[in-house]
Formats: C-alpha cells, structure tokens, sequence
C-alpha cells in the first residue's frame, strides 16, 4: 500500500504544498474553511504528518512542558486538565512532569524539557531551586509561571492573591467567635505559603487578636501530614477551637485527626481549607474552604506563553486573580450548633 506524502495531499485538495505545510504548523494566513477542507482530506487519506521534520523545519515541535509538585493533589490534578484543554485549544501538546517537590528533579526535568526541544514551559513548582530558572530565562526559552509567583525574576505568572485568601479564611473564623485559630502552612519557602500567614496575621491585627507562634505549624502537603500535625496541635492541653489548613488536603487530614480524638467537626472544631478541590463536597461534613479560580488561572498562563511563542513584543506580565471564600459546613460559630449553609461570598 503507498504512503501517501504531502505531495498527495496538495494535489487532492488543489493547493500548494506550501498551502499544505502551513495548516500542518498552524501558521500562515489561511481561512478557516480551506484549512478544515485540507484537513479532512488529510483524513481520508490516512496522511500523517512527519512531526519531526515539521519541528526541523519550523523550529516548533508544538509541545509544551508543564511541571508539577504533585500531580496526586487534586488541585494539581484539575489544573494540569484545565491547561491541557486550553492548550490543545491553542494546538499544543503537554509534556506533565511531576517534580514530588524535590529541587533535583525540577532541575532535572527543566534539562529533560529543553532536550525535547518543547516550545515554552509552564511551572507551577515553587521554585526552591531559582538558579534553574535563571539559566533556562537566560537561553530564551519561554516560561510562564502558575500559581506561583518569583518576584525577583523577569518572567510572566498567573496566581491567586494568596494573602487575601488567607485574610478571608482567618477572618471568617474571628466573626464566628474564635480565638485560639491554629494555622497549618506548607513550606515557609513557598512565597504562597508566606503570603497565606500574612494574610492570617492581618485579620487576626484588625480583630485586635494577638499573633501567637504556637498556632503555626509547618506540613507536608498530604493528608497524612495533616493528620500528624493537626493532631499535635488537638493533643495540647489548651487547643484551638479552629484551624486553617493551607490547602484541602490538610484540612481533610485536621479532620480526620479531629475524629480519631472523638472531637466533632464543626462542634468542637471548625476547619477551614484552601483550593476548593472536588474533595470538599465530598468530605463529611463538607469543607469550608477558599476557592482558588482553577480555570482562569490554567486559560491566562497559557495564553500568556502562547503570546510569547508567537513573539509578541510585551512585558512581563504579573496576573493577580481573586480568591473566593466558599462557606459550607464545616465551620461554626464557638459555642454555637449553628452552622452555616453552602453561600459563596
């Protein structure tokens, strides 16, 4: 049976192979219907492109690469979706690349990345290693950060503004009475992490409630780790009537160490989350939480990489999406069995 070659497919369609070469590297100005036309042509043919010799051509493979901390977080998990889709909108392929929040695999996949030859890379690791950072911007590869912020650096990047989310979250929890909020961050290097205690700092200042140290505690990011840390702060003789976990997970995990000491939830403490992954509505009781807007956040740093990719002449960009505070039910009022329904504020 005879390969058919781009010779063939020019020919059907009637057009040149130029024509031809421009709808497989999705560029040139061609209209949309000759471009579905050749396409389907392409189709019916069994044609298929050599990608290869396209990228050696173009200088473009199509393909970008996304790095992760932990693709088993289901915040992690709904963000890599929601950028695929877009960029696949857009006519790119995603490269994932789990890190497990170890510097040396960040390293290592910025290397594996350019290796590839992919186009741009995403990023929404913490950047504990910037140094890497630094010498992938210094070869001119795109990069686009998401939902990390590196201030120090010259690069565009889309994330929630992580000191209001952890404003509402601590506020939330004073107007319902509490006092004794205990805290639970993830790595302090994290500028997110930083920013969310900020947050917290400040509605405790406006509600004229004093910054203890003791109600901070550093975890991992699993829920396992929040069992083990949200469970020293229930052990203490005097314990807190709520906590703030720094992400659902750990939330999850404050009340499941909650329940293992026979304290209910919102009764005897309320939790409050950060992400709004799927898990909230799926926990008992359901999670009060501050949502992060998962979509926009995915649609903006692709964008803004797709820009780059095209060449556009703009600088950096820094955009600051809003958090949203989603009541539910876990959170009540101290010395109250009031609790409060499912609203979004």
């Amino acid at each position: 049976m005879k390969t058919m070659t781009i010779y063939d497919v020019a020919q059907k369609a009637g057009v040149s192979i130029a024509t031809v070469s421009k709808v497989i590297n999705r560029n040139g100005r061609i209209s949309e219907k000759t471009r579905e036309r050749i396409m389907q042509i392409m189709a019916e043919m069994g044609y298929v492109p050599n990608l290869v010799a396209s990228a050696l051509s173009s200088k473009r493979t199509y393909m970008i690469g996304l790095l992760l901390p932990d693709i088993s977080n289901p915040y992690f998990a709904e963000l890599a979706r929601n950028i695929e889709d877009r960029a696949h909108e857009l006519g790119y392929n995603v490269v994932i690349c789990n890190t497990d929040n170890q510097i040396d695999k960040e390293s290592d996949y910025l290397t594996f990345l350019q290796q590839k030859s992919v186009d741009g890379i995403l990023m929404a690791t913490g950047l504990a290693h910037p140094q890497s950072l630094g010498l992938i911007l210094e070869k001119k590869l795109p990069i686009a950060l998401i939902a990390r912020d590196a201030p120090q650096l010259a690069v565009n990047s889309v994330y929630v503004d992580d000191f209001m989310g952890g404003y509402l979250a601590a506020s939330h929890l004073l107007s319902l009475g509490h006092r004794r909020i205990g805290i639970i961050v993830e790595s302090m290097e994290l500028e997110s992490s930083r920013q969310r205690l900020k947050g917290y700092r400040s509605a405790l200042d406006e509600f004229h409630c004093p910054y203890d140290e003791q109600w901070v505690s550093v975890s991992d990011f699993s829920i396992v780790s929040g069992i083990e840390v949200a469970g020293r702060l229930l052990d203490r003789k005097i314990r807190p009537t709520a906590i703030f976990a720094c992400n659902d997970l750990l939330a999850i995990g404050s009340i499941q160490a909650a329940r293992s000491r026979g304290i209910s939830v919102p009764e005897g403490l309320s939790v409050v989350g950060f992400d709004n992954t799927f898990l909230c509505g799926m926990v008992d009781p359901a999670l009060t939480t501050v949502g992060q807007p998962i979509r926009e956040l995915a649609r903006n740093a692709v964008d803004l990489l797709h820009r780059q990719l095209l060449g556009e002449e703009q600088p950096k960009q820094r955009i600051v999406l809003l958090p949203e505070l989603v009541l539910r039910k876990s959170t009540q009022r101290y010395g109250s069995f009031e609790t409060v329904g499912d609203i979004n504020l």
